[in-house]
């Protein structure tokens, strides 16, 4: 409740909590003093089922009582726990503080079982059933949502299981990549490489590149204008793996295929952006996460 991304939420959650909590007062206090007009029978004059009549009696004490304590007890709670807008509570309680109490002790009795494996070189770990159906799961809770259960990606997602890395596929910049994330951008290149059908040339060249259907006249003609791309993927389309560009040159497309996608590319640039995950995973689990991944494309590699 003290996320609120602006005032208004928090002060109209307050009001409504205890406007809750003082109509629930207000209506037991006239309730409690309100008497139903009835005859001298006591009863409200209402019959049922022939001869079963309501009696005009008052809530009995400890029903009443009940009622109280649960207002106090309503307004005791959110003094002490958050529950009036943006007020944290007087005992600081929280749902993230007890998440980050729930992983850290999780993380000290998974301690003894990571030990052994920090002390392990990738490509030992990667050899490990034991610590490979671990980074499994580290990899499937953590790593699936982009690049999906198999590790083989999607659109705008790498694949893992090939050898095609944009920043290098040694175990230690894969838990480089893993700890500190990645931010990949690829800047609008159009003004650089001149009018729209320059841009359809270099277009070209570069799926010629690679081997792929093209058109040849095009190709030619966009050979000369690549070199405002080849700063950052080489002369040969090779890539640079220091700054993360890819490689054309390889029949590899991670934002699509063909002369439209890689034209949309040029014209308007592309970011992608790999979230750190340092601070959600420890470095031993990092370490045993960054071992299953390098093993997933050097599987042969692997004791």
């Amino acid at each position: 409740m003290s996320d609120f991304i602006g005032g208004f939420w928090s002060h109209y959650v307050t009001y409504l909590s205890l406007a809750s909590i003082a109509a629930c007062a207000l209506l037991l206090w006239i309730t409690n003093r309100a008497r139903v007009p009835g005859g001298g029978d006591n009863t409200t004059g209402h019959v049922w089922d022939e001869d079963l009549r309501e009696m005009n009696n008052p809530l009995p004490r400890w029903w009443v009582g009940l009622f109280i304590l649960t207002i106090v007890f309503a307004l005791g709670y959110l003094v002490a726990y958050p529950g009036l807008g943006s007020l944290q509570g007087q005992l600081g309680w929280s749902t993230q503080g007890e998440y980050a109490k729930e992983i850290a002790k999780a993380n000290a009795e998974l301690a003894p079982v990571y030990a052994k494996y920090t002390a392990m070189p990738h490509e030992a770990v990667a050899g490990d059933p034991q610590a490979m159906a671990i980074g499994e799961r580290l990899f499937l809770n953590n790593c699936a949502q982009c690049h999906g259960s198999d590790a083989r990606g999607s659109k705008g997602f790498p694949n893992l299981t090939d050898k095609d890395w944009l920043y290098g596929g040694a175990p230690e910049r894969i838990q480089e990549t893993i700890t500190q994330g990645r931010t990949g951008v690829m800047p609008p290149m159009a003004a650089a490489v001149g009018s729209p059908e320059d841009v359809k040339n270099v277009a070209n060249y570069v799926l010629s590149l690679s081997g792929s259907p093209h058109d040849s006249v095009r190709a030619g003609l966009g050979k000369g204008k690549f070199s405002a791309c080849a700063a950052c993927h080489g002369v040969g389309g090779t890539g640079n793996p220091a700054l993360g560009a890819p490689n054309l040159a390889d029949r590899v497309w991670l934002h699509g295929y063909g002369q439209d996608a890689i034209v949309s590319i040029i014209n308007t640039g592309k970011t992608n952006v790999m979230p750190a995950q340092q601070g959600r995973l420890t470095e031993a689990q990092i370490h045993v996460l960054a071992s299953y991944v390098w093993g997933l494309s050097n599987r042969a590699a692997a004791p």
